[in-house]
Protein backbone atom coordinates (compact mmCIF):
# COMPACT_ATOMS: atom_id res chain seq x y z
CA UNK A 1 0.00 0.00 0.00
CA UNK A 2 1.32 3.39 -0.68
CA UNK A 3 0.84 6.47 1.07
CA UNK A 4 1.22 10.20 0.93
CA UNK A 5 0.45 12.86 2.77
CA UNK A 6 -1.34 16.28 1.32
CA UNK A 7 -0.75 20.14 2.82
CA UNK A 8 -3.66 21.17 0.72
CA UNK A 9 -3.64 24.59 2.25
CA UNK A 10 -0.34 24.71 1.64
CA UNK A 11 0.28 23.69 -1.86
CA UNK A 12 -2.76 26.69 -2.34
CA UNK A 13 -1.06 29.38 -0.45
CA UNK A 14 2.89 28.51 -1.47
CA UNK A 15 1.85 28.69 -4.98
CA UNK A 16 3.17 31.19 -7.57
CA UNK A 17 -0.76 32.41 -8.38
CA UNK A 18 -1.67 32.88 -4.82
CA UNK A 19 1.47 35.06 -4.02
CA UNK A 20 1.06 37.01 -7.16
CA UNK A 21 -2.53 37.28 -5.65
CA UNK A 22 -1.53 38.32 -2.57
CA UNK A 23 1.10 41.23 -3.93
CA UNK A 24 -1.91 42.34 -6.48
CA UNK A 25 -4.21 42.72 -3.71
CA UNK A 26 -2.03 44.18 -1.30
CA UNK A 27 -1.86 47.24 -3.98
CA UNK A 28 -5.77 47.25 -4.65
CA UNK A 29 -6.44 47.84 -1.19
CA UNK A 30 -3.78 49.41 0.10
CA UNK A 31 -5.52 52.78 -0.02
CA UNK A 32 -8.69 51.54 1.89
CA UNK A 33 -6.44 50.22 4.46
CA UNK A 34 -4.22 53.37 4.74
CA UNK A 35 -7.55 55.35 4.94
CA UNK A 36 -8.64 52.90 7.70
CA UNK A 37 -5.36 53.26 9.55
CA UNK A 38 -5.68 57.20 9.10
CA UNK A 39 -9.00 57.44 10.55
CA UNK A 40 -8.09 54.82 13.77
CA UNK A 41 -5.08 57.30 14.58
CA UNK A 42 -7.72 60.33 14.24
CA UNK A 43 -10.09 58.64 16.76
CA UNK A 44 -7.08 57.56 18.54
CA UNK A 45 -6.45 61.06 18.67
CA UNK A 46 -9.34 62.49 19.97
CA UNK A 47 -9.71 60.15 22.14
CA UNK A 48 -6.49 60.69 23.98
CA UNK A 49 -7.50 64.18 24.16
CA UNK A 50 -10.89 63.63 25.46
CA UNK A 51 -9.27 61.82 28.43
CA UNK A 52 -6.56 63.82 28.92
CA UNK A 53 -8.10 67.75 28.68
CA UNK A 54 -11.71 66.67 28.95
CA UNK A 55 -12.61 67.65 32.36
CA UNK A 56 -10.48 71.48 30.87
CA UNK A 57 -12.61 71.76 28.36
CA UNK A 58 -16.23 73.94 27.59
CA UNK A 59 -19.00 71.74 27.77
CA UNK A 60 -19.53 72.52 24.16
CA UNK A 61 -16.48 71.75 23.48
CA UNK A 62 -16.13 68.64 24.91
CA UNK A 63 -19.77 67.48 23.26
CA UNK A 64 -18.09 69.08 19.76
CA UNK A 65 -15.15 66.77 20.43
CA UNK A 66 -16.94 63.76 21.72
CA UNK A 67 -19.23 63.97 18.71
CA UNK A 68 -16.56 64.09 16.50
CA UNK A 69 -14.78 60.98 17.84
CA UNK A 70 -17.91 59.10 17.60
CA UNK A 71 -18.40 59.99 13.73
CA UNK A 72 -14.48 59.02 13.10
CA UNK A 73 -15.41 55.80 15.14
CA UNK A 74 -18.78 55.11 12.93
CA UNK A 75 -16.98 56.16 10.00
CA UNK A 76 -13.81 53.56 10.56
CA UNK A 77 -16.67 50.62 10.67
CA UNK A 78 -18.36 51.11 8.11
CA UNK A 79 -14.88 51.80 6.36
CA UNK A 80 -13.54 48.42 8.04
CA UNK A 81 -16.38 46.35 7.00
CA UNK A 82 -16.40 47.32 3.48
CA UNK A 83 -12.83 46.48 3.01
CA UNK A 84 -13.52 43.28 4.71
CA UNK A 85 -16.32 42.57 2.69
CA UNK A 86 -14.51 43.15 -0.65
CA UNK A 87 -11.60 41.35 0.34
CA UNK A 88 -13.47 38.51 1.23
CA UNK A 89 -14.84 38.79 -2.28
CA UNK A 90 -11.36 38.99 -4.09
CA UNK A 91 -9.93 35.92 -1.91
CA UNK A 92 -12.87 33.92 -2.77
CA UNK A 93 -12.80 34.54 -6.89
CA UNK A 94 -9.33 34.09 -6.72
CA UNK A 95 -9.72 30.40 -4.59
CA UNK A 96 -12.45 30.00 -7.06
CA UNK A 97 -10.08 30.36 -9.93
CA UNK A 98 -7.11 28.70 -8.77
CA UNK A 99 -8.81 25.82 -6.92
CA UNK A 100 -9.68 23.47 -10.70
CA UNK A 101 -5.28 24.19 -11.53
CA UNK A 102 -5.30 22.38 -7.74
CA UNK A 103 -7.03 19.59 -7.77
CA UNK A 104 -5.63 19.17 -11.53
CA UNK A 105 -2.04 19.44 -9.91
CA UNK A 106 -3.35 16.75 -6.88
CA UNK A 107 -4.91 14.42 -9.58
CA UNK A 108 -1.45 14.34 -11.88
CA UNK A 109 0.82 13.67 -8.56
CA UNK A 110 -1.48 10.88 -7.26
CA UNK A 111 -1.52 9.09 -10.64
CA UNK A 112 2.03 9.30 -11.14
CA UNK A 113 2.59 8.35 -7.58
CA UNK A 114 -0.02 5.72 -8.16
CA UNK A 115 -0.90 6.30 -3.98
CA UNK A 116 -3.47 4.13 -2.51
CA UNK A 117 -3.94 6.63 0.45
CA UNK A 118 -3.78 10.11 0.73
CA UNK A 119 -4.12 11.95 4.08
CA UNK A 120 -4.32 15.87 4.88
CA UNK A 121 -1.73 17.26 6.67
CA UNK A 122 -3.83 18.61 9.08
CA UNK A 123 -5.06 14.70 10.65
CA UNK A 124 -1.16 13.40 10.59
CA UNK A 125 0.96 14.08 13.83
CA UNK A 126 4.23 12.76 12.52
CA UNK A 127 5.59 12.22 9.17
CA UNK A 128 8.80 11.42 6.88
CA UNK A 129 9.23 13.91 4.20
CA UNK A 130 9.76 10.92 1.32
CA UNK A 131 5.52 10.64 2.29
CA UNK A 132 4.73 14.42 1.89
CA UNK A 133 3.20 15.48 -1.66
CA UNK A 134 2.91 18.69 -1.04
CA UNK A 135 6.10 19.98 -2.67
CA UNK A 136 4.82 18.14 -5.98
CA UNK A 137 2.11 19.34 -5.83
CA UNK A 138 2.96 22.92 -5.50
CA UNK A 139 5.79 22.45 -8.62
CA UNK A 140 3.05 20.78 -10.54
CA UNK A 141 0.69 23.95 -10.48
CA UNK A 142 3.24 26.33 -10.63
CA UNK A 143 4.40 24.74 -13.87
CA UNK A 144 0.63 24.07 -15.36
CA UNK A 145 0.56 27.87 -16.06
Amino acid sequence: MKIAVLDYQMALLESDAAKKYSVDAEKKFGAQLQRLKNLEAEAKRLQERLQRDGAQLSQSEREKLELEFRQKAREFQVQSKELNEAKALSDREMLEALKPKLDSAVETILKSGNYDLVLDRGGVVEVKPQFDITRQVIERLNSSR
